[in-house]
């Protein structure tokens, strides 16, 4: 069975793609198999939407809506969605946050990550756990970390660490092992994967696309990734998004998807 993956947003657009498509920071996939059709992330705005029209992609059969993580850039454009869209994320999606320098006893927030959005006018399914979307299709729920990375400030009574634990990842069983979609890839790559394998029951990695947050890694940190996805071996390894040319640089035989391309695995 194939699985078919259209790129409606991304940071670039890709070459010789419709001059039309609009690229922005963000990123919006949609994954479809003969069964099951799941938007994964729907980018900062509308222009998912909008691109899918110029790609011939009708969104009116979506299964599912699978939101990685409350940060703008993934689920700024769910006001776009059609009221009841069923929608699956993390509880804390809402979250509101920002980028932010942190001192003892000083907060300076710089830019804020999250975006308002009406929830309410959704079936909203949400889960810390691992929720089975079809025969094929996993959402990973909360993703465990030893020693998560901070990325800035969630507000509230006391402003807290931001440490993104309402990301998660999109999962296929393909019969050539697991798809795994990533978001931005802030639980860190290394954990996501070990993380989807082990809720799946399958170590074989067929493909890893998405965004895996290495744009400023330090050389330490992408050695490492790099020897680990060398030991996975996946068939396709697609770094898009927040990926970055530098941390591309260092993937074994990476390559990177762009708005208006269509990839199917087998």
């Amino acid at each position: 069975m194939a699985l078919t993956i259209r790129v409606l947003l991304e940071n670039r657009r890709a070459p010789g793609a419709d001059s039309r498509l609009q690229a922005k920071a963000g990123l919006s996939l949609l994954l479809q198999d003969e069964s099951d059709a799941i938007l994964f992330d729907t980018g900062p705005d509308g222009s998912f939407l909008h691109n899918a029209a110029l790609m011939g992609v009708d969104l009116s059969a979506i299964t599912a809506t699978v939101l990685s993580h409350g940060h703008y850039d993934h689920c700024g454009g769910v006001p776009w969605l059609p009221d009841n869209s069923r929608i699956v994320c993390h509880p804390r999606i809402a979250d509101e946050r920002y980028s932010a320098f942190r001192f003892p006893g000083f907060t300076r927030k710089i830019k804020k990550l999250s975006r308002e959005v009406d929830y309410g006018r959704h079936r909203m399914e949400y889960s810390r756990h691992p929720v089975a979307l079809s025969e094929r299709f996993i959402w990973s729920g909360e993703i465990a970390v030893p020693a998560p990375n901070a990325y800035g400030v969630i507000t509230g009574d006391r402003d807290s660490t931001d440490y993104v634990v309402d990301e998660g990842a999109l999962i296929y069983k393909s019969d050539r092992g697991l798809v795994i979609v990533v978001g931005c890839g802030h639980r860190g790559v290394i954990n996501i994967v070990r993380h989807c394998q082990q809720i799946a029951g399958v170590t074989r990695i067929h493909a890893l696309i998405g965004g895996f947050h290495l744009r400023s890694a330090s050389p330490w940190s992408l050695w490492r990734v790099r020897q680990f996805l060398q030991q996975q071996s996946p068939d396709k390894l697609m770094g898009c998004h927040c990926t970055g040319e530098w941390g591309r640089w260092w993937l074994p035989a990476v390559t990177a998807p762009a708005t208006g391309e269509t990839i199917v695995l087998g």
